[in-house]
């Protein structure tokens, strides 16, 4: 079984900081040209556009894992399966993944094998459970800063110190990116206004 894996220097970092195992052929790459050849393709860079899953649909795997957060599998082919592969989630034992075919159900848990990470299967919602909830959390913490409430800084220190986080809210925001953030919160207050980005949040993740 050969699978590729598209991925940026940091995430790849991140998924190998434990030891491979079973029995498999790994390409790293960065971008989605050139793997024809593959059985598994596994894309964290993926973006939610005709052309990036026309380029990865030329690759003629049979099961391609996509890091599409913000989204559902509603606009994706049948032999794709979403996966939640936000920087910094990477670290745990557990992936998040979606999928409306459960024929591929076993590939996905294989190829997360490899990586000594199990996936845990969650309904096919825009944010997982995970990444829905830290996206809240970073909103309500663009809240408080807003309304001069606290720094940043202290911000994140109370997050850590009083809920036992690893990372506090801003420093989830360095990991992640804002604008993944943002466009999750904007997909999500289209059906739960609870959702509605900070308006901070919003000018920091547009300028």
């Amino acid at each position: 079984m050969k699978v590729v894996v598209i991925v940026s220097p940091a995430l790849k970092e991140e998924l190998a900081g434990t030891n491979f195992t079973g029995q498999a052929d790994i390409e790293w790459v960065a971008e989605p040209s050139n793997i024809e050849d593959a059985d598994i393709v596994v894309d964290f860079l993926f973006t939610d556009s005709k052309n990036r899953i026309e380029e990865l649909q030329k690759s003629a795997a049979r099961c391609i894992l996509v890091n599409h957060v913000s989204g559902t599998s509603q606009s994706l082919p049948a032999n794709f399966t979403r996966f939640n592969g936000w920087p910094g989630f990477m670290s745990g034992a557990v992936v998040e993944a979606a999928s409306n075919n459960t024929q591929f159900h076993h590939e996905v848990e294989t190829v997360f094998t490899l990586f000594n990470r199990k996936v845990k299967w969650v309904p096919d919602s825009p944010g997982f459970v995970t990444a829905r909830v830290v996206a809240m959390i970073i909103n309500e913490a663009y809240l408080a800063l807003g309304e001069g409430v606290s720094s940043r800084k202290d911000i994140d220190t109370a997050m850590k110190l009083g809920t036992n986080y690893p990372f506090g809210p801003f420093e989830w925001v360095e990991k992640i990116g804002l604008s993944h953030v943002h466009q999750l919160l904007v997909e999500l207050a289209r059906t739960h206004k609870r959702y509605q980005p900070a308006a901070l949040l919003t000018q920091e993740a547009l300028s």
